[in-house]
C-alpha cells in the first residue's frame, strides 16, 4: 500500500475509533469545513436515493457547521434519542482506492457497528459500505464527503451519526 492510501486509510480508521470513544472534537476535526456527510434512503430495494436535495436521507449534513450542532445537541444532552448515550463498536473491513479525481482520494470501505442501546437493554447491528473523499491539506488528510450506504435500514428504534 502506498504511503497516501495508507495515511489516508488510517483516517478512515482513526474516525471509527473516535466516535466509539465519544471524542467529538477529535471526530470532527478529521472533517473539511466544507465537508459533506450524506446517508442516503434507499429509492427503491435496489437502488439508493441519488441526490440529498430531492431524495429523502437517513442523515445529510452540507458542511461540518451541521456535523459541530449534531455534536453540540449530543453533549448538552438535549438530544432525548442520545441518552443515555447509546455503546458503539466499529468494526471496518479493508480500504480499496477508487477514482477520486480532483486531487481527492476515494476509500471505499465496509463496515458494521454493534450498538448497545442501554435505555432499552438492547442491542443492534447496522452495517454497510462507506466512500470516504479525502483530500490532503496542511494538517494532514481531511475528509471532504462522506456517503454512507446503509444495507439493513429497517431500524429497530434510532440512527444516529455515531451508528454508522
Amino acid at each position: 500500500m502506498n504511503t497516501s492510501l495508507q495515511a489516508a486509510a488510517e483516517v478512515v480508521l482513526r474516525e471509527a475509533a473516535l466516535l466509539d470513544e465519544h471524542r467529538w472534537a477529535d471526530w470532527l476535526a478529521l472533517y473539511a469545513p466544507d465537508c459533506e456527510f450524506w446517508m442516503p434512503m434507499w429509492r427503491t430495494e435496489e437502488e439508493l436515493n441519488a441526490d440529498p436535495q430531492t431524495g429523502l436521507s437517513h442523515i445529510y449534513y452540507s458542511s461540518r457547521a451541521g456535523l459541530e450542532d449534531r455534536v453540540a445537541r449530543i453533549r448538552s444532552r438535549k438530544s432525548p434519542a442520545s441518552q443515555p448515550l447509546p455503546r458503539t463498536s466499529h468494526v471496518l473491513g479493508a480500504s480499496l482506492a477508487v477514482d477520486g479525481g480532483d486531487g481527492t482520494l476515494c476509500l471505499r470501505t465496509a463496515w458494521s457497528c454493534h450498538v448497545v442501546f442501554p435505555r432499552h437493554r438492547t442491542a443492534h447491528a447496522f452495517f454497510g459500505w462507506y466512500r470516504h473523499e479525502l483530500a490532503e491539506t496542511p494538517e494532514g488528510w481531511r475528509i471532504r464527503r462522506k456517503y454512507v450506504a446503509l444495507m439493513n435500514d429497517y431500524i429497530p428504534t434510532m440512527l444516529d451519526v455515531y451508528c454508522v
